[in-house]
């Protein structure tokens, strides 16, 4: 039922196979009986390292879905030749087509050209309308060529170059044995707009009828073992459709998706399946349409002619940040404050030096003395006061690390609720800023007055 999505960057090999389905799903919204499968293969030690994430994938395996192509599996494999031939070689076994990114540069570890001419039994030839074009960027630059750029300009026998208006590293297209081979460069400024520009034509005449349709559902305040046992009863009434559950801090994300070449019957049963999620997520369903939480309190806001404000201590001002993601924040947010020391906490929010003292800077009244203090000094709807302990120390028996206590005050009513987060700073810093706004679409459910 619950399935991870992985994700690499730099080097990329997407290949897309054709493949006869016997068993297609007959509820999945007319499935056709021909299955195009892509695979999508990140090249380079740097993502290898803790230092380099993929997000070339999530470009391409979104632009392969658009053409009708699934993405059946990525891998990651480092800059060695025998790694670099074993990833071709068993890539070129599997699929009709390969589409490569990465290893086109100039210097000696870009292998991609010299391991793909190997393959294919092709020599490397010089093209002299690349090595013209290159020279003329340098040039545009006030710079001489390097001699190392003149490998950009070695082209196997039969190759097509792709122009690159981005780099200097032209993209190749081959035909090899009914296999088609796309080499693009690694660098997501120049290989998304060659993949728009050059390769997505080519591959759209090679696709087939099936698209892939889905939907982007976020829940918040259900750990993510919940919420697959409150959908699976759903899930099993739908086997053709696959249900992917994604957490991250504080939220959880379901994607619905099944192929199809009937968009109509596609969107009608996403829609039966999104009602059913709905029934079963209650209140902790916050969007149905992949809409961050923040500009779900944004509508919210902006809805009830609302206006807010907040004062942070362990946050740091990342509940501020937020709310200011969002275009138009200036209509409803009126500015925040980030009461750290004790000493601002009284001076910027108004709150009561005693019951500082009293009570502690961690503790629910001074969250709802700082909430209710920046509504009254900014003059707004809505005031939110964060106050607790991210750690990784300062933390005690009566108060650990991961303490955090989140105040919301409006002209009339105040409510406050400590928790306990659990992980690294800065998990618990960004799980206390989506409960923050969490509680604050909540007041919208439940205290807000009617919308005018």
């Amino acid at each position: 039922m619950v399935k991870q999505i992985s994700v690499h960057y730099l080097m990329l090999f997407v290949v897309i196979r054709f493949t006869e389905c016997a068993s297609c799903e007959p509820r999945a919204a007319s499935v056709t009986t021909i299955q195009m499968d892509a695979e999508i293969i990140a090249v380079g030690s740097e993502l290898l390292t803790p230092y380099r994430l993929d997000t070339n994938s999530l470009f391409l395996t979104a632009e392969l879905n658009r053409l009708g192509f699934q993405v059946r599996r990525k891998i990651v494999v480092g800059d060695h030749d025998e790694d670099l031939k074993d990833a071709f070689r068993y890539a070129l076994d599997r699929a009709d087509v390969v589409v490569s990114s990465g290893g086109l540069g100039p210097t000696a570890d870009d292998r991609t050209r010299e391991i793909v001419a190997e393959l294919l039994g092709r020599k490397l030839k010089l093209n002299d309308a690349i090595l013209r074009h290159i020279q003329e960027r340098f040039r545009k630059l006030g710079r001489t060529m390097p001699e190392v750029n003149m490998r950009q300009a070695m082209v196997p026998e039969g190759a097509e170059p792709l122009e690159n208006s981005r780099g200097t590293a032209p993209g190749l297209w081959l035909n090899a044995d009914g296999k088609i081979l796309v080499l693009l460069p690694g660098p997501p400024g120049e290989l998304q707009p060659m993949f728009v520009n050059e390769v997505k034509p080519r591959l759209a005449r090679r696709g087939g009828k099936l698209r892939l349709y889905t939907r982007e559902l976020r829940i918040t305040g259900l750990p993510e073992s919940e919420v697959d046992q409150r959908i699976a009863p759903i899930c099993a009434q739908h086997p053709g459709v696959e249900t992917t559950i994604l957490f991250s801090a504080g939220e959880i994300q379901l994607h619905p998706r099944l192929w199809s070449e009937d968009e109509q019957a596609a969107l009608k049963l996403l829609d039966q399946i999104v009602k059913g999620f709905a029934l079963a997520l209650g209140e902790h369903l916050f969007t149905t349409s992949g809409e961050t939480l923040e500009e779900v309190v944004a509508r919210e806001l902006q809805e009830h002619q609302a206006t807010i404000a907040v004062a942070e201590s362990c946050t740091g001002g990342m509940l501020a940040a937020r709310l200011t993601n969002v275009a138009g924040s200036s209509a409803y947010f009126l500015g925040g404050v980030v009461s750290y020391s004790n000493e601002l906490k009284s001076a910027w929010v108004d709150v009561p030096r005693d019951l500082i003292e009293s009570k502690g800077a961690v503790s629910s009244e001074v969250a709802l003395a700082m909430a209710d203090g920046v509504r009254r000094r900014a003059g707004s709807t809505l005031g939110v006061g964060i106050t607790g302990i991210a750690g990784p120390s300062g933390g005690t028996a009566e108060k650990p690390v991961g303490l955090v206590h989140i105040a919301i005050a409006d002209e009339k009513n105040n409510k406050e609720r400590g928790y306990r987060f659990l992980g690294d700073r800065d998990r618990i810093r960004a799980t206390a800023t989506q409960t923050a706004l969490d509680m604050v679409r909540r007041y919208f459910l439940y205290a807000a007055p009617a919308k005018t």
